[in-house]
């Protein structure tokens, strides 16, 4: 089982999560975050002055996926965040050891 998380720019969620549901992914966990990265919390327009680093909105995506499906949301997620500008985001992958339904006690890959 797997983890990923995506950090993305807030106005790319709805493609995402309409690219997510065409390969079957149901359920994720969205929130909303700031922070910066290459980017230093500039626009294309800005220049980067390393005194000036300011933090930006970005959306946090968390989807607990089972192996064998990891490379088709990754592509998922690239392929609708993706918008060939400076601070397009993020995909991390990492491993689950333990999943836990809480409501039927289900646990690992029957509670994904």
């Amino acid at each position: 089982m797997k983890m990923v998380t995506a950090i993305v720019k807030p106005f790319k969620l709805d493609d995402i999560r309409e690219e997510l549901a065409k390969i079957g992914v149901q359920g994720m966990t969205i929130s909303d975050v700031m922070g910066c990265g290459r980017q230093q919390g500039k626009s294309d327009a800005d220049s980067v002055n390393p005194e000036d680093v300011s933090f930006l909105p970005k959306t946090r995506i968390e989807i607990a996926i089972k192996d064998n499906e990891v490379e088709g949301v990754i592509k998922a997620i690239q392929d609708a965040a993706a918008t060939g500008r400076i601070g397009d985001g993020k995909i991390f992958v990492n491993d689950l050891s333990h999943v836990v339904r809480i409501r039927t006690g289900e646990s690992d890959a029957d509670a994904l």
